[in-house]
């Protein structure tokens, strides 16, 4: 990670203890695309959360599908987004698989729970989350989803604390990829140390397959 990325990951990160919801939203002011959607394109938003990145995507007409499994989270992101009839809101996990999962909270949790309900993650083994339990949450087979639509997809952000690098590979490998024209993709082998070589991999693998013009892994 360069020098001006960890600088700028600290500063989000005090900034979001400061004051959650405004640092997310400062950080795609620089992302053009996200700003740039219009009706008959559709965005799906992988980790809603509050829902603040789902209303930037979604106001100017487009469709925007948001997906939040944290209940506290969902609940902020549907009070956020209740008046965009164009955004539809799940309440589900993603994966390149369906089923049902624990959703490890983060530690603090407890404390103020749509402030920490970003850190939520389907690993355990997550440096902040309580490994020892969570909320049963329902997860969908994104990949299934979007070779279903009826439509391309014009941009995906996924933000899934460390569930990104099996979703991905999935839509690689079942060929979703192919329908989609740009991905956003906060990585999180920093926080879980297990996934760093997973990381590197994935990285090679997109650099080999030609895909890294489609697919931003440094965005955040």
């Amino acid at each position: 990670m360069s020098f001006k990325k960890t600088l700028r990951r600290w500063a989000g990160e005090i900034a979001y203890r400061l004051k959650p919801g405004k640092a997310e939203e400062n950080r795609v002011v620089d992302i053009p695309q996200f700003h740039s959607l219009r009706p008959g394109d559709v965005a799906i938003d992988c980790g809603a959360n509050l829902g603040i990145i789902s209303q930037i995507l979604g106001q100017h007409g487009a469709t925007v599908h948001a997906f939040e499994p944290n209940p506290d989270a969902f609940s902020a992101l549907t009070e956020r987004t209740s008046a965009m009839a164009n955004v539809i809101r799940h309440n589900q996990a993603v994966l390149d698989r369906a089923g049902h999962m624990t959703l490890h909270l983060h530690v603090n949790y407890h404390l103020n729970p749509k402030r920490f309900s970003s850190r939520s993650s389907l690993l355990s083994e997550k440096r902040n989350v309580d490994d020892t339990g969570g909320v049963k949450v329902e997860v969908i087979d994104l990949v299934d989803f979007i070779l279903r639509l009826d439509r391309p997809v014009k941009l995906l952000k996924i933000d899934i604390e460390g569930a990104e690098y099996d979703l991905l590979n999935g839509l690689i490998d079942r060929g979703a990829m192919e329908l989609i024209e740009s991905v956003y993709v906060e990585t999180h082998a920093h926080s879980i140390p297990s996934l760093k070589l997973v990381d590197t991999a994935l990285r090679k693998r997109i650099g080999e397959l030609g895909l890294s013009g489609k697919i931003d892994l440094n965005w955040i």
